[in-house]
């Protein structure tokens, strides 16, 4: 995807040559290989962006947690476009169910997980030890035409993290 990535960043403006676009070949939740490929110890980066990845990352919930804390600086986003957990318990009980199954061809992806709800409980310490919500900002909204009984329904969202 690499090459795709190039283009259509190019497309809109960004480089490597520049340093306006940097593309990691570690997993996200690897964030000591992100920093030391940025080359930085403080949180750098203005926006993630998340495309049906956090489907198949181990630890997603701490993934998501360290990324927030340690890549994304304050005042930066954090979008993505995820498949999650449906709202219905009808719909979430068969994701569930086929779950384990679909994880085998395609590479791990877990039809059953919130990342929405992740995403939005992401809880930081103040300066005073006191944990609150990572965000200043939040908005999530579905795709448009999913239907609540689709068995990949999908969030998107952007969040803001607090300053």
């Amino acid at each position: 995807m690499h090459p795709h990535i190039r283009a259509a960043a190019k497309d809109a403006g960004f480089n490597e040559e520049d340093g306006s676009l940097v593309i990691l070949s570690c997993g996200a939740e690897d964030v000591s290989s992100i920093l030391e490929a940025l080359g930085v110890t403080q949180p750098p980066v203005d926006t993630i962006v998340s495309i049906l990845t956090l489907c198949s990352v181990p630890s997603p919930e701490r993934t998501i947690r360290n990324l927030v804390r340690d890549i994304l600086k304050p005042g930066g986003q954090f979008l993505f476009y995820e498949h999650v957990l449906n709202p219905r318990d009808d719909v979430a009980w068969w994701q569930r169910a086929w779950a384990p199954i679909w994880a085998v061809p395609f590479d791990g992806c877990r039809l059953d997980r919130p990342i929405h709800s992740w995403i939005d409980g992401v809880v930081l310490a103040e300066d005073s030890g006191v944990e609150t919500s990572a965000w200043s900002e939040r908005r999530l909204w579905g795709k448009e035409g999913d239907s609540e009984e689709n068995l990949f329904w999908h969030q998107v969202g952007k969040f803001v993290k607090r300053t």
